[in-house]
């Protein structure tokens, strides 16, 4: 018997299935993420730079285009609270601090390798980077100073805090979870998560659940305070790249080079929603606030010759009649 949150979501979509998407770069859209307060989404490309779109009541205006990078931006985030600061990481071995109040880049870091994963502690003092040399450097966000390294012996995928930020996650290549403690970096435990590489990680907004999404198609459910697999999601095909958790923690959207994302009701496993896409999806966001889903394709392959799709970032949840 299907609950009543998921008769109410399913109804919510019927209503509210369209897709749009807004030019947003040159190139394609590596990452998407939304402010704290759901007013504004950035997106972060392979042509260099960051955008910036404010959130009208059913599309995306654009407000700016940050430039500064020399080489990809592969991953932004947001402050945790301040919705005018995002941070993003680049290959050109820099990390930049940007304010959408002046548009200015506000700080500069240099660290040593190209960097592809970063994330922004939840009590907003600091910013981990990882690069592709399998280094996380822990970054004082006032300060713009490094405050700590760690080399891995393994492949680093993606890194994130828990919520009550004393702990620090990496999903590995050998399919592993590291759990270090925060700020002292000891290695608390280490999971055997998956039988293939451990993609992404994703931890709820309520503090109960994390999840991973690996090479093996499958994303898993974990319970934050006992650290067990609470449930397995298995109705992708292809490996595991980006996840999401709506702003109730009630739903779960990840994404791989299948050609939907899938919804998934967190409690129970079972399918809410399919969101059709021509082709593989990068990333995945959930607004922080309404069930809109912000998310970015590999659009080259689409059906058009011209690439006009090529740098697009979608919205999803909007009204039929929009």
């Amino acid at each position: 018997m299907a609950s009543s949150y998921h008769q109410e979501m399913q109804e919510v979509f019927r209503n509210n299935n369209k897709s749009r998407e807004f030019p947003a770069h040159s190139a394609k859209v590596h990452s998407v993420a939304w402010s704290c307060d759901g007013k504004r989404l950035a997106s972060g490309s392979f042509d260099k730079t960051a955008s910036v779109f404010v959130l009208e009541k059913d599309r995306l205006v654009k407000e700016n285009n940050y430039r500064g990078h020399g080489d990809s931006v592969d991953q932004l985030c947001w402050h945790p609270t301040n919705p005018d600061l995002f941070v993003t990481a680049s290959g050109d071995k820099t990390i930049r601090i940007w304010d959408v109040r002046t548009t200015k880049c506000m700080a500069t870091v240099s660290t040593k390798g190209e960097n592809i994963n970063i994330c922004w502690s939840p009590d907003g003092q600091t910013i981990a980077v990882g690069n592709k040399d399998d280094v996380v450097t822990f970054i004082d966000a006032k300060t713009h100073r490094p405050r700590a390294e760690e080399q891995f012996k393994f492949e680093v995928n993606e890194i994130s805090w828990n919520n009550d930020n004393d702990m620090f996650f990496l999903t590995n290549g050998n399919g592993c979870i590291n759990i270090l403690s925060y700020p002292d970096l000891k290695l608390i435990q280490s999971i055997n998560a998956h039988p293939s590489n451990c993609i992404c990680i994703k931890f709820d907004p309520t503090g109960k659940y994390f999840a991973t999404g690996s090479a093996d198609a499958l994303v898993s459910l974990w319970d934050v305070e006992e650290l067990v697999c609470v449930r397995c999601f298995s109705r992708l095909d292809w490996p595991v790249r980006t996840l999401s958790f709506s702003h109730d923690g009630k739903m779960l959207a990840s994404a791989s080079e299948d050609h939907f994302i899938d919804v998934a009701e967190v409690e129970t496993g079972e399918k809410l929603w399919e969101i059709q896409c021509e082709s593989p999806t990068f990333t995945v966001a959930w607004h922080p606030k309404r069930p809109l889903l912000a998310y970015a394709c590999d659009d080259k392959e689409g059906k058009y010759d011209s690439n006009r799709e090529a740098g697009t970032v979608k919205l999803f949840g909007l009204p039929n009649d929009s």
